[in-house]
């Protein structure tokens, strides 16, 4: 009998695990040198560890530009982009769905074009047209039998037999030769490799930037201090200050909305600074209808363990009728919205966990510490983790 090693939730197998721990094995983008204390742990506590031995730190110096339109910071280079993703998973590709493989993927798609080859997006495609073709030609069986069904009725004789297909029996239709004068020329191939070559004047030019959110953006200037952040419209780097008060600003209209502990960036840099400073990899959730997906080690390695449903509370009650923001899920939620982001989450292994962020309040504080990151010590998050009861699954 097999054994399965790598898990339910497991990615790759041994040569491509072992690969991946080496490119993608270190948690943050400042590292150590190697020893002996850095090959056994990479996780956040060496970091205090080496500080206090005196360990010296590598630090890339990664510089980033700030874009207050869509709210996020973008790094033009692929040196940077490269440090941020592969050492801790920080933002994502404009270009891609999270690394940014663009023009990996360019260049693989013009050797294939040149064998004659189809990519894996092409693929993907191709698969999904013929199901959703199999689905017409389905529906459409279905229509005729209880067509001819119905008329046999009427006509008091019996039904002629019609094929339905199934996902067995269904094949596409074979598409047509291509002309003579369109068939691919294979070109010559690496003796090594076997792939196609590509000549310097065919490989495009990599236009693909990565794309770091606000929250990640602090957190590498402020709690790494690894990333230089620039103001567009200004020749020097932005300060730390500058950083957090033009954060903040993205989300106030009116000079009214300033100064108010329910700002979204800090809500949300409260959260995960909380969850990375506890050594988590965090990304977006959007996809699962949640705001955070904590990974142990990264999407390289497994699939998001935890799914992150960000729930603000106010202090004061009154804070929350004269707030100019419109926080997701402050009001009381209802059963039925719980019990389907739940679901969702269940039906890809992942434990909802509801992260209460409690917002002070704005007559018990001044408003004069938000100036500076000290402010986050007047929040208290807490935590509810929620399972959905599966009676099949949950006998025992």
């Amino acid at each position: 009998m097999s054994r399965n090693r790598r898990g339910p939730q497991g990615k790759g197998g041994g040569a491509r695990r072992a690969e991946n721990n080496k490119i993608y094995g270190d948690a943050l983008p400042i590292t150590f040198p190697l020893s002996t204390d850095y090959n056994e742990d990479k996780s956040l506590s060496l970091l205090a560890r080496g500080f206090r031995i005196g360990g010296t730190i590598l630090n890339p110096n990664c510089e980033v530009v700030f874009d207050k339109t869509t709210h996020s910071a973008w790094t033009f280079s692929s040196r940077d982009a490269m440090i941020l993703w592969r050492k801790g998973f920080f933002g994502k590709g404009d270009l891609s769905r999270s690394e940014p493989s663009w023009l990996s993927r360019q260049i693989n798609a013009l050797k294939a074009a040149k064998k004659g080859e189809l990519t894996s997006e092409e693929i993907r495609e191709k698969r999904r047209a013929e199901r959703k073709q199999f689905k017409i030609d389905r529906a459409k069986a279905i229509a005729d039998a209880a067509a001819e069904a119905e008329a046999a009725f009427i006509e008091g004789r019996e039904a002629n037999t019609t094929f339905i297909p199934s996902g067995a029996t269904w094949k596409p239709q074979q598409q047509n030769v291509q002309n003579a004068e369109n068939v691919l020329i294979v070109p010559e191939e690496d003796e090594e490799s076997g792939e196609a070559v590509l000549e310097e004047d065919e490989i495009p030019q990599d236009v693909e930037h990565l794309q770091l959110t606000l929250q990640e953006t602090f957190f590498l200037s402020w709690a790494v201090n690894c990333l230089t952040v620039h103001d567009p419209t200004k020749e020097s780097p932005m300060t730390l200050q500058e950083i957090w008060t033009s954060f903040q600003a993205v989300h106030c209209i009116t000079p009214s909305h300033d100064h108010r502990f329910d700002n979204p960036f800090i809500i949300n840099y409260a959260i995960y600074h909380y969850y990375r400073s506890l050594g988590w990899i965090v990304k977006g959730g959007l996809k699962f209808c949640v705001d955070y997906l904590l990974y142990k080690r990264g999407p390289v390695f497994q699939h998001a363990e935890f799914a992150i449903m960000v729930i603000p509370v106010y202090e004061d009650p009154a804070d929350q009728e004269n707030s100019p923001f419109q926080l997701e899920n402050s009001d009381p939620m209802s059963w039925t919205w719980l019990s389907t982001i739940n679901r969702v989450n269940s039906q890809v292994q992942k434990t909802l966990v509801l992260t209460y962020i409690t917002i002070p309040a704005q007559s018990r504080i001044s408003p004069t510490v938000l100036s500076s990151p000290a402010c986050l010590s007047h929040y208290t998050i807490r935590e509810v983790v929620l399972r959905r009861f599966i009676p099949a699954r949950m006998r025992d």
